[in-house]
């Protein structure tokens, strides 16, 4: 007997390969592949809160569609609630079952408890966002993980590498009787957003061409230059497993699998896949933790930070915003996030920890401000690195480590590329001054075009004075002394 399957893709995963409810739906029957055009994000006031991710979203769903057309359907698209669109197009069309893939963040959960709870067929929900499913790795006494490195062990003791699922050959043609509105994907234009050409591309066969590119490069020296942020030594490949046009199982079987165990492949190669697959269990520990403790989203994972005295000070927050602070790193990261939608991994852990405790701005602001402009914007990734950055999180750093902006710029930035590139202004000066222009002498900032003041900030805060503050507000608030 032929099943009629709604396939529902929500946005973690835009994409044909490895998508395990397509393949289940093509082998029970008729396809009815639907995306929601929720005002949760796409109306024009949400959708302009992340113009970089809703570009990246567009360009990639987009991609799914043409993708869906190729292989002999067609990706219906349906504007409203989910929670209301969902019950009411499995009534009128006649739907047996449901299938998408599960999210891990708290209000999607809370979504699909309520569709759930009006559909009066099946909804199956799978795995993909991670992968092992979240809730299966625990401690000896049955209780979540805090902190990463056991973590690890336990993930690699459950792990089991399984080849990606390879793409539907073809789709059937959409079921006769499936009638909607010729809703079409709208473009950045019908929701307000300006068009950023700096981002990067969206759609699978952009993301398979970071991952090739990734594993034919940089991969080889990742463990070495993973932290440079003046070199593209990272992946890239963020904002394609936040949208699903890959897998997180696909980047696993393909870098470690798939490489690392190669007869050919020299130790130093197999170290440096061992440590981008460390990073893809950091993703897991990130989604599991939130899954875990939903509550992450709204408050510390620490409960002796829910009352500490952050402060706000408005000239500073524009500062760090704008990219003025002064301190060359934490200003590159801030202009490379809003121009091109990315940072860098150090310089983001450099520029929280500035914020959080030379500013002592909460962390929440800075998450806030995160997730409007990076396109891989994460809800557990970001929250996790917020959190370690300030103190307060699971696993955190400690709080009584108070990064350095100039020495963190002259250890991954020797010769002061980055800041070059982000902060034109600096170009000119030299690299011994670069992370410090106000160490220099006057006749080298004069040849460098430099006018502190002027045409570069001087340093709004003293890092020795701004340190020893935070310092001690932490420690009389945590330890009362």
């Amino acid at each position: 007997m032929t099943t009629r399957t709604l396939v529902w893709f929500r946005g973690k995963d835009l994409r044909v390969s490895d998508h395990a409810p397509l393949r289940d739906a093509v082998s029970r029957g008729e396809v009815v592949p639907l995306f929601v055009l929720d005002p949760y994000f796409f109306a024009p006031l949400r959708a302009q809160e992340l113009p970089h991710r809703m570009q990246f979203l567009l360009e990639s769903l987009e991609a799914l569609a043409a993708n869906i057309a190729k292989l002999g359907s067609r990706l219906v698209v349906v504007s409203g609630k989910s929670t209301e669109q969902i019950p009411e197009l499995v009534e009128r069309w006649k739907i047996d079952r449901v299938v998408a893939h599960r999210w891990c963040e708290p209000f999607a959960r809370e979504r699909d408890r309520r569709i759930q709870a009006k559909l009066r067929v099946p909804f199956e929900l799978y795995e993909g966002e991670t992968l092992v499913a979240p809730e299966t790795i625990r401690t000896g006494g049955g209780t979540p993980f805090s902190v990463f490195t056991p973590f690890s062990r336990a993930f690699a003791k459950v792990h089991v590498a399984t080849q990606p699922l390879p793409a539907p050959k073809a789709l059937p043609p959409l079921p006769e009787g499936i009638v909607a509105p010729d809703v079409r994907i709208p473009t950045l234009a019908d929701l307000g957003i300006e068009r950023n050409a700096a981002l990067q591309k969206g759609g699978e066969r952009a993301a398979r061409d970071r991952l090739k590119l990734f594993l034919e490069g940089a991969v080889a020296r990742y463990d070495e230059l993973r932290n440079r942020m003046d070199v593209d030594g990272t992946s890239r490949l963020s904002a394609d497993l936040k949208f699903g046009t890959l897998s997180v199982r696909t980047v696993w079987w393909k870098a470690h699998e798939g490489a690392s165990n190669s007869p050919a492949a020299s130790k130093a190669a197999k170290e440096a896949l061992r440590v981008f697959a460390n990073e893809l269990v950091w993703r897991e520990f990130t989604h599991h933790t939130l899954w875990d403790r939903p509550e992450l989203l709204e408050t510390p994972f620490r409960a002796d930070f829910r009352a500490f005295p952050w402060r706000s000070n408005e000239v500073h927050w524009d500062a760090w915003v704008r990219g003025t602070t002064g301190y060359p790193v934490v200003d590159a990261s801030a202009r490379q996030l809003t121009a091109s939608g990315f940072v860098h991994n150090r310089a983001r852990m450099i520029s929280a920890s500035f914020l959080t405790k030379h500013l002592l701005h909460s962390y929440r602001t800075g998450e806030a401000h995160y997730m409007k402009f990076l396109t891989d914007g994460d809800w557990a990734q970001n929250n996790s690195g917020w959190q370690w950055s300030a103190g307060t999180g699971c696993d955190a750093q400690p709080y009584f480590r108070v990064f350095n902006p100039i020495t963190q710029g002259e250890r991954f930035d020797p010769e002061g590329d980055y800041v070059r590139r982000w902060v034109p202004e600096l170009a000119k000066v030299p690299a011994k001054f670069i992370h410090a222009p106000w160490t220099a002498p006057a006749n080298v900032l004069s040849a460098s075009g430099v006018s502190l003041g002027r045409t570069y900030p001087k340093p709004i805060v003293d890092h020795a004075e701004a340190r020893a503050l935070f310092l001690a507000t932490a420690k009389e608030f945590l330890h009362g002394t």
